[in-house]
């Protein structure tokens, strides 16, 4: 139950519950939780692991910093993942010629097999997800999370 405050000069309050940038981070989170347990049901991996692990297997070999700007991930977390990764035996660093304090990382044989058996189970996924929602909504969100990136200076619509 919402109790109005009676008092005339009150601030306005902010339905938390109708706020856009509450919302967008409830249905981004709940979405990531549920597609958590496929990666960590099949692999064993955390979320920070399976960003660094798909990141590396979209583009190749990345930095640290790249994967960190990519997957919005703060630093401590892509270095705990990266460390992971490579006592797993997934992937290698590789120190930069001109600049020590930048590795390159690369996925190793195993570390892009995992990739690989992953790819389809994350397609399936998403298919699944957008399955429960009509094809007409499912072009709404497309429009506009693309709208919203645009509006935020991410990727173009």
């Amino acid at each position: 139950m919402v109790i109005k405050s009676e008092v005339p000069d009150a601030p306005e309050i902010l339905n938390l519950e109708s706020f856009l940038p509450y919302r967008l981070y409830r249905l981004a989170d709940a979405v990531s939780r549920e597609f958590s347990r496929i990666y960590k049901d099949s692999h064993g991996l955390t979320r920070p692991e399976w960003r660094t692990l798909s990141g590396l297997g979209q583009h190749g070999t990345m930095t640290a910093s790249a994967i960190g700007e990519q997957s919005a991930m703060h630093k401590t977390k892509v270095s705990r993942a990266v460390a992971e990764l490579e006592r797993r035996r997934w992937l290698t660093r590789t120190p930069d010629e001109n600049d020590r304090r930048v590795e390159h990382l690369t996925l190793t044989k195993a570390g892009l097999a995992a990739y690989r058996e992953m790819v389809p189970l994350a397609k399936a996924f998403e298919r699944e997800l957008l399955a429960r929602i009509g094809e007409e909504e499912r072009g709404a969100i497309a429009s506009g999370v693309a709208a919203l990136e645009a509006a935020l200076g991410g990727k173009k619509s």
